[in-house]
């Protein structure tokens, strides 16, 4: 019973950052429910998977791409994507231009491919067209 005291108390006399930065105890429920086997379903998803050497270009500023394809690069892998549709073709190929010219030593663009993908209208249900690069960069 005192010790219940003492620590009211001394919560009491604490900060709020300090009680904040405390750990609350919470109670967990011992009978979880765990399936008969072991298996992993694997359920399809809409989105292929990523492929980890591959940046996408998007809204960020332009040296976060950058520094993105070269800890790729310095991980040992000697390809890097560059991936950017509709208004971010311009940062896609800031980036890669930066790589070529400022930063990497070796490092040419090996391909570029352009395209033009369907996307769903956000506003109505129509396909709208927008375009898109692929610049694979290399050693």
């Amino acid at each position: 019973m005192s010790e219940e005291f003492n620590s009211t108390n001394n919560d009491e006399t604490q900060s709020p950052v300090e009680q904040a930065a405390q750990p609350t105890e919470t109670t967990v429920n011992e009978s979880v429910e765990t399936p008969a086997t072991n298996e992993v379903v694997d359920t399809p998803s809409q989105e292929p998977a990523r492929d980890p050497n591959t940046i996408y270009v998007g809204k960020k500023r332009v040296m976060n791409y950058v520094l993105a394809c070269m800890t790729i690069l310095q991980n040992g892998s000697d390809t890097v994507t560059i991936k950017a549709r509709g208004r971010s073709i311009s940062a896609a190929v800031d980036v890669a231009q930066i790589l070529t010219r400022r930063f990497t030593q070796g490092i040419n663009v090996k391909s570029i491919s352009i395209a033009t993908e369907q996307v769903p209208n956000r506003e109505s249900n129509e396909m709208s067209n927008v375009s898109s690069i692929e610049i694979e960069m290399g050693k």
